[in-house]
């Protein structure tokens, strides 16, 4: 019989081979009767300090001794075996065209494919494997490709990142994602893990191997391939056009191009496309010892059973609305540049599988609110970034060397030290003060004052701040109805981060899964016409942890 178990904790010194026998005294049967074990859940409680637990939930199969105690034990519940669903097969002859290969594209993909539905998928880039040699190059002397970058190419900006994968959602589609994962080759564990990452080094690999896999079912890629026109008649998308001199059938055209595709937003806006402009967050990039942040969470140094340590902090001024926060934590990691058009400066940071870098680094960004745009349109958002982006490019010096400053020196306050930092192509030591608006500077030094307060440490002169960090979320939505499709254009569908609709890898592959399951029900009403009785496939299991600890 089925259950889950939650919140059975570990020490780090232990091993997870206890968790059945702590399991069997928690429920007063013997160690025989419990059988089954999967670690379902994992992650980390340091809130009492330096008494860390590791925290678990499991779950397992028992015999009906257990069955007696779900009413007295709130951490015991059934488990819920809710059967895949079936994706019925679809042949079909109409022309579907993916913009963009990174998490929406990629994935979209991956689900049209359990419909036995294919496309071609077109992406400005290169290939993974060619495009980390490109910005390997660019890292190294500034040498900027402006169509295959770190914002640019295969697998989209998320392949030069931390490969983080937390999601708030609780959709069904999570676990789905988290398995395909695993099975292109990251790590198993991801589908437990209460803070799940991939790390950039291994996601190169998932990435191509998800590429493989599509070819083998017949979808079609084009890199160093940029949409450039769409041909609609009547409100309808029956072409695009590619490299400005190709035309390409299309009847139905997901458009996952990215937060920083701004050539394709103002071709949008060209066309009269419904757009809207959307709140963004602007700020820096600090970056501080690893060592350091462990010893602040953990309360003492990391011990190996523990993960490279993070951070999550906020504040808000209650006078101005403002917020400061940190975004995209990079535990173990590096900060590298992140631009993608000529004469502009972006940081980002990203990080390895085994996070083992000596820094940590996140970016502590202000929001900016569309009061703050500089004139009118969709694309007011996208000229603010621009604008500050080349300014700092100035500030630097040239050859993409970010400004960068020591965090005390930033704050005023005594005691400056070095100004140390991992970020490639290099930097330029400069004040700050003028890098971002000013509202930004402002309610930065307020916030990182406060963040000091709750993390002892924190404010350091062991501390830099690089600018800028502008590319938080795409500054421009492209309006879309309850079917995921254009209001303005039939056939086009808007996806994932650049449309407007998601903010990270998982939650930008969700927004790919949704579009190309509303594509896949258009598909079988225009089949259903012809064909009314298309047979159904047996019913598929899902697929189990593999965090097996006993059977």
């Amino acid at each position: 019989m089925p259950y889950i178990y939650r919140n059975l904790f570990l020490t780090p010194h232990d091993t997870e081979a206890l968790l059945p026998v702590l399991l069997a005294a928690r429920l007063s049967v013997p160690l025989t009767s419990i059988k089954n074990v999967v670690i379902i859940r994992k992650g980390v409680d340091a809130r009492k300090k330096p008494q860390i637990k590791i925290v678990y939930t499991l779950s397992f199969s028992a015999d009906n001794l257990v069955q007696a105690r779900l009413a007295t034990d709130p951490s015991l519940e059934w488990l819920d075996e809710t059967v895949a669903q079936t994706r019925e097969r679809l042949q079909s002859s109409q022309r579907i065209v993916i913009v963009g290969s990174g998490p929406a594209g990629l994935f979209a993909a991956l689900r049209l494919a359990e419909y036995g539905v294919t496309a071609t998928i077109v992406e400005r880039g290169e290939p993974v494997e060619q495009r980390a040699i490109t910005v390997q190059r660019f890292w190294k002397d500034g040498t900027l490709d402006p169509e295959s970058n770190v914002q640019f190419g295969e697998g989209g900006a998320g392949t030069f990142s931390d490969g983080k994968l937390t999601c708030r959602s609780k959709e069904a589609a999570v676990p789905w994602v988290l398995a395909k994962l695993a099975n292109f080759g990251a790590q198993p564990e991801i589908r437990y893990l209460a803070k799940p990452h991939i790390g950039t080094d291994r996601l190169r690999t998932v990435i191509s191997s998800i590429r493989r896999e599509l070819q083998e079912k017949g979808f079609i890629f084009r890199f160093g391939c940029r949409m450039t026109d769409m041909n609609i008649k009547n409100g309808t998308l029956s072409s695009v056009i590619l490299n400005n001199v190709e035309e390409v059938r299309c009847d139905h055209l997901i458009l996952a191009s990215g937060h920083s595709a701004r050539d394709t937003f103002e071709m949008l806006e060209r066309l009269n496309v419904p757009l809207e402009r959307k709140p963004f967050a602007m700020g820096l990039r600090v970056e501080h010892p690893q060592e350091l942040i462990n010893t602040i969470q953990y309360g003492k140094q990391k011990l190996s059973s523990l993960p490279a340590a993070d951070y999550a902090v906020a504040w808000n001024c209650s006078t101005s609305g403002r917020s400061a926060y940190s975004f995209c934590m990079c535990p173990g990691g590096v900060v590298v540049g992140g631009a993608s058009e000529t004469g502009g400066v972006v940081t980002n940071g990203m990080s390895g599988q085994q996070r083992d870098s000596p820094y940590a680094n996140s970016a502590l960004v202000v929001n900016v609110r569309e009061d703050d745009f500089e004139g009118s349109g969709p694309l007011a958002g996208v000229r603010l970034q621009r604008r500050w982006e080349q300014h700092a490019f100035e500030l630097g010096g040239g050859g993409y060397r970010a400004p960068a400053q020591n965090l005390l020196g930033f704050l005023g306050l005594p005691g400056k030290g070095a100004v140390r930092t991992s970020y490639r192509p290099g930097i330029c030591e400069t004040e700050l003060d003028t890098v971002l608006p000013m509202f930004i500077i402002e309610t930065l030094r307020k916030g990182i004052t406060d963040f000091g307060r709750k993390l002892r440490g924190f404010v350091t002169a062991e501390a830099t701040l690089i600018g800028i960090e502008s590319r938080t979320s795409s500054p421009v939505r492209v309006l879309r109805d309850c079917n995921f499709e254009s209001v303005g254009v039939k056939g086009l569908y808007p996806a994932g981060e650049g449309a407007g609709y998601a903010g990270g890898i998982m939650s930008a592959a969700l927004d790919g899964i949704k579009v190309a399951d509303s594509i896949a029900e258009r598909l079988k009403r225009h089949l259903n016409i012809d064909q009314p009785n298309l047979p159904v496939p047996p019913a598929l299991s899902p697929p189990t942890s593999a965090a097996v600890l006993s059977s």
